[in-house]
C-alpha cells in the first residue's frame, strides 16, 4: 500500500444529523388563509406539526404519520417544499428539516389552532419561513387552476370559487377577469343554487383531466 494512500472511510465514520419533517397545513376558514399550529405546552410557543424520520420510513410517510398522530388528519398527499439545513436551526442538536405543504378543508383542523397566515409569526425554529414558502406554492397552484386542492365541495358557484381564490391570493380579484380565466377549466352543471334574493346562481364543477383533451 502506498505510504500516502488514505484509508477508505465507512459510513459510520461520518457524523449524522437527525432528519425531521415539518408541515405547513393550510386551509381557508372564514374567508381567510389560515395555517394549523400546535402549542408547545412547556413554552407556550407555536409551531408546525412535525416529527423525526423513523428508520425504514419515507419522508412522505413520516409526514402522514405526524399529521395523523398530532393533528388527526388523514388522507392528504403532502407536497415537499424545501430542505432546511442550517447547522444551528434547532437548539437540541444538528437537525435537518424537510418542509412540506398539506392543504385541507377547515373542519380537518380540529386538533390544530387555525391561525390567519399574517398572524402566524415568531414560530419555533424556522417555521415562519416554511409557512411563507407554503403560501407561495399554494398561490402559484391557484393562479390559473380553479381550486386545485379541493377546498370547495364538488359543485360550487363562481362567487364561492372566487372567494377561495381571493383568500389565498390575499387580494380582491376582478370578477369578470377571474370568471374568464377560470371558465376554460370548469363545467356547468344542471343545478343552480337558490339564494334568498335574485336569480339562482349556476353551479360549476372542475373539469376532469381527460376533459381537457
Amino acid at each position: 500500500m502506498a505510504p500516502n494512500a488514505r484509508k477508505r472511510k465507512q459510513l459510520t465514520d461520518y457524523p449524522r444529523p437527525s432528519v425531521a419533517v415539518d408541515t405547513a397545513v393550510l386551509t381557508v376558514a372564514d374567508g381567510q388563509l389560515c395555517v394549523g399550529l400546535l402549542t408547545d405546552p412547556r413554552t407556550g410557543n407555536h409551531r408546525l406539526p412535525g416529527t423525526f424520520l423513523h428508520e425504514g420510513e419515507t419522508l412522505a410517510d413520516a409526514v402522514r404519520r405526524s399529521l395523523r398522530e398530532k393533528a388527526g388528519i388523514e388522507g392528504v398527499e403532502p407536497v415537499q417544499l424545501h430542505v432546511f439545513d442550517a447547522p444551528d436551526r434547532d437548539g437540541r442538536g444538528w437537525v435537518l428539516s424537510v418542509a412540506h405543504l398539506a392543504v385541507v378543508r377547515p373542519d380537518a383542523l380540529e386538533l390544530l389552532t387555525a391561525a390567519p397566515v399574517p398572524a402566524a409569526r415568531d414560530l419555533d425554529f424556522d417555521h415562519d419561513v416554511i409557512v411563507g414558502l407554503a403560501v407561495e406554492r399554494l398561490r402559484a397552484d391557484y393562479a390559473e387552476l380553479p381550486d386545485p386542492a379541493g377546498l370547495l365541495p364538488e359543485h360550487f358557484t363562481m362567487t364561492e370559487l372566487r372567494g377561495v381564490h381571493e383568500a389565498i391570493d390575499g387580494n380582491r380579484l376582478q370578477p369578470d377577469t377571474f370568471r374568464r380565466r377560470m371558465l376554460a377549466r370548469l363545467r356547468e352543471t344542471d343545478e343552480a343554487q337558490r339564494g334568498a334574493v335574485g336569480k339562482p346562481a349556476t353551479l360549476f364543477r372542475r373539469r376532469a383531466v381527460h376533459e381537457d383533451h
